[in-house]
C-alpha cells in the first residue's frame, strides 16, 4: 500500500470517528430546559398512564383543535382528550 493510501485510510477512520462522537454541550443549541429525547418522552407518558393513538382527521379539524389549544393555552392533546372525553360521556 502507498503512502497516500494509508494516510487516506487514517483520515476516514478520523472522520468516521467524528461523526459518531456527540457534539459538546458548549456547542449544542440543546440547554438543560429543552425537550427529552424521544424516549424520555415516552417513558414520561406512560408514567402519566398515556398511550400513543394516531388517527387521521379532516385539515379543518386539525386547525379547530389548534386553535382551540391556543386559545386556551393548553397542548393539542389535552384538548383532544377532552373533547374525546367529552364525546363519551366521561367528562
Amino acid at each position: 500500500m502507498k503512502k497516500t493510501d494509508l494516510e487516506k485510510n487514517k483520515a476516514l477512520k478520523l472522520l468516521g470517528k467524528m461523526k459518531q462522537s456527540p457534539i459538546p454541550a458548549r456547542f449544542s443549541s440543546t440547554t438543560a430546559s429543552a425537550a427529552p429525547d424521544r424516549r424520555e418522552q415516552r417513558r414520561l407518558d406512560q408514567a402519566q398512564g398515556l398511550v400513543s393513538f394516531p388517527l387521521k382527521i379532516k385539515q379543518t379539524l386539525a386547525d379547530e383543535i389548534r386553535q382551540q389549544a391556543a386559545a386556551r393555552g393548553v397542548t393539542t392533546n389535552e384538548v383532544i382528550g377532552d373533547l374525546l372525553a367529552a364525546a363519551l360521556g366521561k367528562g
